[in-house]
């Protein structure tokens, strides 16, 4: 087994991504809108016989002078098929070979509910897993439509028959600004907080075609708009960034019509898993309601390593 840090080969890291359907924070693209942000990172593919079997992408910094902290958010992402022994002695050589200043501390947070498949057996847990809902893409639309919840169905179907009207944002960082800005007073309003305002713009700018490294969508109640939502696309996988909806959008369901019609159309873009991100079923349990009703899996993964 051979360890190349920081891979200057896209391609073939994109090949192990696409393969896994794997995360955004895993995507070559997000260590480069970082980087772009002057957040610094490391990337490592893992090589056997010449061949790409995992690939790991940190984003590392000094604490206080006295620790670098380099953290592998959704990774290490694995070819199909390699062993939990591979994995194991993978991760078991991270620490000791990250090209960071000593001393250091080496975290890893795969996407997988078992920590003995992930070669994480004998591990300290630093942080429980991370729960999330996935939505496969890859069946017909009735067979989406049927996955549906039932209350869900009906309410998008309430929400068809409604005056909204959906349509296409564009995709100038100018055409949605807007959202991002009333994302961010959601987010002082409520108390948390998402990524950086300036992520998506420089997300788009690192991007081969910037056009195809977003999607957003919005519903409007006549020339006005009543709720929004955009989509970050990475490969094969697409990731729910950011919506809002005002009151009169709420009434008429207008989120579920929204995630309904976006699904659709990251289908026809040949998107196969759509990751709606964190749930929380005690302080968000209507946002979680909301993800799970939309026929989407249910994933808690093991949680976060020292390597």
């Amino acid at each position: 087994m051979e360890l190349i840090w920081n891979p200057g080969d896209s391609q073939a890291w994109q090949d192990v991504h696409g393969q896994a359907r794997a995360a955004m924070q895993q995507h070559w693209r997000y260590g480069e809108a970082w980087a772009r942000l002057r957040v610094p990172g490391q990337r490592v593919a893992f090589v056997q016989n010449g061949q790409w079997q995992g690939i790991a992408q940190f984003t590392v910094r000094r604490l206080a002078g006295l620790c670098t902290l380099a953290l592998c958010s959704r990774g290490p992402v694995w070819r199909e098929g390699t062993s939990p022994a591979f994995k194991q002695a993978a991760i078991g050589r991270l620490r000791a070979t990250l090209p960071a200043r000593w001393p250091r501390v080496c975290l890893v947070s795969p996407d997988d509910p078992d920590p003995a498949a992930a070669g994480l057996a004998g591990r300290q847990r630093m942080v429980t897993g991370y729960a999330t809902v996935t939505v496969d893409l890859r069946p017909d639309p009735a067979g989406l439509r049927q996955a549906l919840h039932g209350k869900w169905r009906n309410r998008l179907a309430a929400a068809e028959k409604s005056p909204l009207r959906v349509q296409a944002m564009g995709s100038k960082p100018a055409q949605v600004q807007w959202l991002i800005d009333r994302d961010l007073a959601q987010q002082q309003h409520r108390g948390y907080q998402s990524l950086p305002a300036d992520f998506v713009p420089t997300w788009q700018a690192v991007a081969d075609e910037p056009r195809d490294a977003m999607m957003g969508l919005r519903a409007d109640l006549g020339r006005d708009a009543a709720a929004a939502m955009l989509f970050l696309l990475h490969g094969r996988s697409a990731t729910y960034y950011i919506g809002w909806s005002d009151d009169a959008g709420r009434g008429h369901g207008a989120h579920n019509l929204l995630l309904w019609q976006a699904m659709l159309a990251l289908r026809e873009r040949g998107v196969e898993a759509l990751d709606l991100g964190g749930i929380d079923t005690q302080r968000g349990a209507g946002i979680a309601r909301f993800k799970i009703g939309s026929g989407g899996r249910v994933q808690t993964f093991s949680g976060t390593w020292l390597a």
